[in-house]
Parts: structure tokens; sequence; C-alpha cells
């Protein structure tokens, strides 16, 4: 089946591991036979778990899940470090040192909260018009300034020798490749991620996604009935409900009329359901992201 117009939505996926999230969502749009698509946020090539894709009519609300806390499964092998903090780098420094489940209990508490993370070299940070990555290619290290990032979360799901899982639940922007190499420093011993499998993603949970393979298995068809629909995105953002004649203006460009919080609204009208994302100041609403054609909703169809 060729390419549809018609797979507008967000599809929960589950990416597995050892391909790019670009790669992984090329693939699920085969599987839907869909013509546009984009991602709202990238996992690592051996990180597995939840990526949510947006498709067709999605793609304009994307950055609005962006900002979502994220929930993630960490395994750290403690006692080795790479170059990279991951898999990919090769093992540079080895301990034997590795701390009784106590002395973890302690240290990982150290780290709920605000705390400060330095991105790592390998990274898709820009410096003076290059990613960091670029540098550490030619083996370059930048200086590069701490970041806050915040940690809700940090609890030890399994402690085994010099394997030890952690669930994390942290703001965006968090490294995890970076909190494992903090703690592993902490502890005395050195650590590095070995595994990243992400749970959560704003409202959305990997109970919900679909591999790859269930989604090429099913075909385009039925792949495309696993869509969300496009406000799911925008559940987060406080909500504007339009009586017909400003549902009219707003859907043509125009300002209307309202008191709501400042910044980014979800608009709704009675005919035609979600109609977009407008934004609120001064008592008014302002056009910011429209869709296309919005749905007719079914008492108005």
């Amino acid at each position: 089946m060729g390419p549809s117009r018609h797979a507008d939505g967000v599809l929960l996926l589950d990416k597995p591991a050892g391909i790019t999230s670009t790669r992984a969502m090329a693939m699920a749009r085969r599987a839907l036979g869909a013509s546009k698509a984009g991602h709202t946020g990238t996992l690592d090539p051996f990180a597995t778990g939840l990526l949510p894709l947006v498709f067709g009519e999605a793609t304009k609300f994307s950055r609005f899940l962006l900002d979502s806390t994220k929930a993630y499964e960490a395994t750290l092998r403690l006692g080795q470090v790479t170059e990279t903090g991951d898999p990919e780098g090769a093992v540079k420094d080895v301990s034997d040192n590795i701390p009784i489940s106590a002395k973890i209990e302690e240290v990982i508490c150290n780290f709920v909260g605000d705390i400060q993370q330095i991105p790592p070299m390998h990274s898709a940070v820009h410096i003076a018009g290059k990613r960091l990555y670029e540098y550490a290619r030619e083996g370059q290290t930048i200086p590069r300034a701490p970041r806050q990032v915040h940690v809700s979360t940090l609890e030890v799901l399994h402690s085994e020798g010099p394997l030890l899982t952690l669930r994390v639940v942290c703001s965006k922007g968090t490294y995890i490749r970076v909190l494992a190499m903090d703690i592993g420093e902490a502890l005395g011993c050195g650590a590095y991620l070995i595994g990243l499998r992400r749970t959560g993603v704003g409202q959305f949970r990997l109970r919900d996604a679909a591999t790859l393979e269930a989604l090429a298995a099913a075909g385009p068809e039925a792949a495309r009935e696993r869509l969300l629909p496009v406000d799911t995105l925008v559940e987060g953002l406080p909500r504007l409900d339009l009586a017909d004649d400003a549902e009219i203006r707003f859907r043509h460009g125009q300002v209307i009329d309202a008191r709501v919080e400042p910044g980014p609204v979800a608009v709704f009208g009675a005919a035609r359901g979600f109609l977009g994302v407008g934004e609120a100041r001064d008592d008014a609403v302002a056009p910011l992201r429209l869709l296309a054609d919005a749905p007719k909703s079914p008492d108005f169809a």
C-alpha cells in the first residue's frame, strides 16, 4: 500500500536496541503507509523503550511533548568506566571496590531534586556552530557549562554484584549516561550505563506501545488504527472551548477575545473538536498552530 494522507496522530513505539530513532521512525512510517512523520525526542541506538512518533498533522504539535517528564529503567555496571558513559565506548578504568546496598541507597539520595550535569562530549549539544560529538570525533574536548535538571524519582529496582538497575523519573534534558557516571564517581568505584529502557514520556506509557514487528505484521490499515488522536499531544496545556462564531474566526487565523492563562493553550470548537494551539496574552488568544482540516465531532457530522 502506498503512502496515505490520512495517517494523522501519535504512535507509541517500543524501539528496539541497535537502531537509531530516525531509523525506527522510518520503519514505522513504512508500516503505516504514512507520508509524513517525526519524533518527539530521540533515544540512543543502544536504548530501548517508549518512542512517541507523530504522523501527518500531529507533526505540528510535537514540540509540546518535548518538555514532558521522562521515566526510565537504567542499568549501571559498577566498577567500570567507558569513554562515552555507555556501551559504545571503550572501557578505560576498572575497580573491584563494589559498594554494598546500604552505601548505594545513601549515595543515590544525593541525586534527587535539582542537580547539575555537564553535557557529555558524545552528545548533540551545539557549541560554536558544531555539535559536541563532532568535536569528540576529532579528538577534541570542549569546555561545557553545567546545566540544571530535575530528578523527581531515583530508586533501586535490582542490585546484584556489579549490576545496578534504577528507576529514574526526570525532567527533559537529563542525561542518564551522565547520571550513571556521576553516581559511579560518588560511590568511588566508577560506573557506566549498560542498559536503558524508557518507560514513560509525559502521559504516555510503554505498556501501550507497539513493536515494529507487530506493526509490520498487522499491515498499514490495522497499524494506523493504533494512532492516538492529535490532541493527546497537548493534554498538558490549558484548554479553551470556543462557540460557533469564535471557532470560525479562530480557524481563519483571527485573534479571539478570551481570558486564559498566558502561554500556549489547546483550542477546541463545538463543531470540529480540536482546532489547534493558540498563544494567550492580554485577554486574547492568537492562532499559533492550526490543524489543516479540523475533524468534525460526531454530534455535528
